[in-house]
């Protein structure tokens, strides 16, 4: 009975620390997940360089809504980034960047 007791204490403590040594969560490898600017910025990395499965890879890590957010995102701190470093506007570096006229 004590030895019943113990073990049930035991899988508790080992559920809400997330397992110890020995328990089977301990073997348990948790994987962490990509949040949506490592998956924009490997998606982006990727299609620069043309690699299709990086590009692939990268798309499956988050939403299409997500990565699309996450592009948008790094594309507009890189094009500030740029403009700073220009000493042009924004909208004249991603038109520059586009091949548009500036206008």
């Amino acid at each position: 009975m004590f030895d019943k007791v113990m073990s049930g204490i035991r899988g508790l403590v080992a559920r809400r620390t997330g397992g110890g040594e020995g328990t089977p969560q301990a073997k348990v490898v948790r994987q962490r997940h990509p949040n949506l600017f490592e998956a924009a910025a490997e998606y982006v990395s990727a299609c620069a360089e043309n690699d299709q499965q990086g590009i692939e890879e990268a798309s499956g890590w988050v939403s299409p809504e997500a990565l699309s957010f996450g592009v948008n995102e790094l594309a507009c701190r890189a094009v500030i980034a740029l403009a700073r470093e220009r000493d042009e506007s924004p909208r004249s570096v991603a038109r520059s960047l586009l091949g548009l006229p500036v206008a």
